[in-house]
């Protein structure tokens, strides 16, 4: 009996926490392991704040998607690691650091949920004096 008490509870923890990291997809994590533009205009919304360096832009998902490729190129991707990650309401966000060959960067990514499903709407990238 109590075997199938743990066994259930073991269950229920497992379930909520897959649930719980399906808010930032994992395709997002993965755009940023990659450096990949592509990709991670899936996951954009129409319109997107980017913060590079200090300098903060409102762009629609093309735009924003050009940028990050512009970005990527410069700063070629060699690994991509989640520090952080949360929800509140219909928010979620990572925060990570993105090695490279420039150096390393701390990114924010927050999303929205939008029609059931969570969509970056800023990206925040500043170097990382080390």
């Amino acid at each position: 009996m109590k075997k199938r008490v743990l066994l259930g509870m073991t269950a229920l923890l497992l379930s909520i926490s897959l649930l719980m990291a399906q808010e930032v997809p994992e395709g997002v994590i993965t755009a940023f392991k990659r450096g990949s533009s592509k990709e991670l205009s899936k996951y954009m919304g129409d319109k997107v704040n980017l913060v590079l360096q200090g300098r903060s832009t409102n762009l629609d998902k093309q735009k924003a998607t050009a940028m990050m490729q512009d970005f990527f190129t410069e700063n070629k991707v060699n690994g991509f690691t989640v520090n952080h990650e949360g929800k509140r309401d219909e928010s979620s966000f990572i925060v990570g650091t993105l090695a490279t060959s420039k150096g390393k960067f701390r990114v924010n990514c927050f999303l929205k949920k939008m029609k059931d499903q969570y969509l970056i709407h800023q990206i925040r990238i500043e170097k990382i004096n080390e």
